[in-house]
């Protein structure tokens, strides 16, 4: 008995001892998504993966190629048209993106004033959150119920609020969960302020921002019309075999190659010029 009861008590010590000696493995640093990825699930499109976007691109570019060169039988032409049908899908992304960020803006203070409502009724602000599943508004049910799902199955508040904010992918969103998080955190009594105050300067600067969008829209269509004109003047030459034929000697693909490099380079620094502050992702 007296042997057991020693071996017992080594076993344990060496448990112990082991726990305080043996060095802990440092946690491996979350990898930032890729800028595709970012892109993708900015513009809520979670489940596309970026093999499958990277594919997509690949195959518009090579079917806008072999059409161009049946049609024009001048292959840097086709390969020309070619790149610009492999970008087609990202400026698609790219514009949903900016059209579902327009849109969250516009809905997140109400969903704020939903939260104040139901935190001065007397909620836990888990189960506010999780009643803008039903309350909210449409853009945002997915999202929440979503979370009250990972909260009922987990309880863990803050681990849900960062599942919340990849769902999302939005810097206002990130902004509001954040401040409720920082409010679970701390806690006290001034919740129904903080939400109330983050509601009135949501609304103003969306309103601030729409105002300067619209005045900035004249811009950046014609930007965009400028950089097409030409591509469709040469989509048109295509027909004409004689013609576009000349875009096969070298002259006519430094032609190609400093068109492309122009329209290009100025579509940028026009959208540079004009463009607004963009906001960005708080600790994403």
């Amino acid at each position: 008995m007296g042997v057991v009861v020693g071996l017992g008590i080594g076993v344990g010590l060496l448990l112990i001892g082991s726990a305080f000696l043996t060095p802990r493995a440092a946690p491996r640093p979350h990898p930032r998504p890729s800028a595709v990825r970012r892109t993708l699930d900015a513009a809520g499109l979670h489940r596309v993966g970026t093999g499958s976007m990277t594919a997509l691109s690949a195959a518009c570019g090579l079917v806008a190629a072999v059409l161009m060169q049946v049609v024009s039988r001048t292959v840097p032409v086709a390969l020309a048209f070619g790149a610009i049908a492999a970008y087609l899908p990202v400026a698609v992304v790219l514009g949903r993106a900016r059209r579902r960020r327009r849109e969250l803006a516009e809905v997140w203070p109400e969903a704020v004033d939903n939260l104040s409502s139901a935190v001065r009724a007397g909620m836990s602000l888990p189960d506010a959150l999780a009643g803008l599943a039903d309350r909210g508004p449409e853009a945002l049910r997915p999202a929440f119920a979503d979370f009250a799902a990972d909260y009922q199955l987990t309880g863990r508040f803050s681990e849900c609020l960062d599942r919340l904010k990849e769902r999302l992918s939005d810097p206002v969103g990130d902004r509001v969960i954040e401040s409720l998080r920082l409010a679970r955190e701390v806690g006290g009594s001034d919740l129904g302020r903080l939400l109330r105050t983050l509601s009135a300067y949501l609304r103003e600067d969306a309103r601030t921002r729409s105002e300067l969008e619209a005045r900035q829209a004249w811009a950046v269509n014609g930007a965009r019309l400028a950089v097409a004109a030409p591509w469709l003047v040469l989509l048109l030459l295509s027909f004409q075999r004689e013609v576009v034929a000349r875009y096969a000697s070298p002259a006519g693909v430094v032609v190609l190659i400093g068109g492309g490099v122009a329209c290009v380079t100025a579509y940028r620094l026009m959208l540079r010029v004009g463009r607004l502050p963009e906001e960005r992702r708080v600790l994403a």
